[in-house]
């Protein structure tokens, strides 16, 4: 798998018979992997905070694939109380669940609170889908080969998780710090969750990715993030090739991280990438692990 091969959606094997949730799937990499997913063949089940936003989404690709297969359902990742819900509702009527796509995410926003009192980027973008993953990991465990792939990022590198202050109420708020330990958080969870279902001997992969730098909503609080988007920024489909790599490739193993191959990893197509030495760290994983059962209240 390298440059050469160049892989995109046309090397995407049919996805026919499968069932994917794809988290923060209104826009950006999430209506690009919904997309994409429903192209192929799979059952997707968009996972939205905005119903009517996801909707459209949900007709926008109905338009190109006619044939596609989506379910629009609500999902507010910064609300325990949501994630609960969703979970119920999903597993009403349904014997499988194969592709898991932890996607959603704020970026880099001012501090504010999730509706359980976290800190809303941490909250969000890893409590929510640590809670709705465990919630959700019985129906994957029983359909062999099924994957759960989050979404991480190249700031993962300067995350370093302050366990004495996860919600930042005793520092002051760096949003880009916390931004970063989100990701790291991402990442930790994924090699850990890779490790119990090893030790289990079930045949679910875990697996992470990162879109290098794509042009979509994320940056919006940011102006200036907006004006560079034009400039360095790829199409969110092209953000979208290493979660799908991870989330339906053949020579795609547990624990593995994908991201574009092009300078600084910021864009291209999909190869293997190496995280940051920090975010391997065994103990910190488990800790964080430990930490976020009892943040959720929701054990494995």
């Amino acid at each position: 798998m390298g440059k050469k091969q160049q892989w995109d959606t046309r090397l995407m094997l049919d996805q026919s018979g499968k069932v994917a949730i794809v988290t923060g799937a209104a826009s950006g990499l999430g209506f690009e992997v919904s997309r994409a997913l429903a192209g192929k063949g799979a059952k997707v089940v968009m996972a939205v905070r905005d119903t009517e936003k996801g909707g459209e989404a949900a007709r926008k690709i109905v338009r190109e694939h006619e044939r596609a297969d989506i379910e629009v359902m609500k999902l507010d990742l910064a609300d325990l109380s949501s994630v609960r819900k969703f979970t119920d509702d999903f597993r009403k009527g349904r014997y499988r669940l194969d592709l898991l796509i932890d996607n959603a995410g704020v970026m880099a926003v001012p501090f504010e609170k999730t509706a359980d009192g976290f800190e809303l980027q941490f909250g969000t973008n890893h409590l929510g889908h640590f809670a709705l993953t465990i919630l959700l990991i019985d129906m994957l465990k029983k359909v062999p080969g099924s994957r759960v792939v989050t979404v991480s990022s190249g700031a993962h590198s300067v995350g370093m998780l302050d366990f004495g202050d996860l919600n930042w109420e005793n520092r002051k708020y760096n949003k880009w710090q916390a931004y970063g330990d989100s990701k790291l958080a991402n990442l930790y969870f994924t090699f850990e969750l890779q490790r119990r279902l090893d030790e289990e001997g079930i045949n679910t992969l875990a697996v992470a990715a990162h879109p290098g730098w794509s042009a979509t909503n994320l940056q919006r609080h940011q102006g200036w993030l907006v004006l560079l988007n034009s400039i360095f920024g790829q199409p969110a489909g092209m953000g979208a090739l290493p979660v799908l790599y991870a989330a339906t490739a053949p020579d795609v193993h547990g624990g593995d991280y994908f991201g574009p191959d092009g300078p600084g990893k910021m864009r291209g197509y999909p190869v293997r990438a190496r995280s940051s030495r920090r975010s391997r760290d065994v103990e910190q994983a488990r800790r964080l692990w430990e930490v976020s059962e009892k943040m959720t209240g929701i054990k494995w």
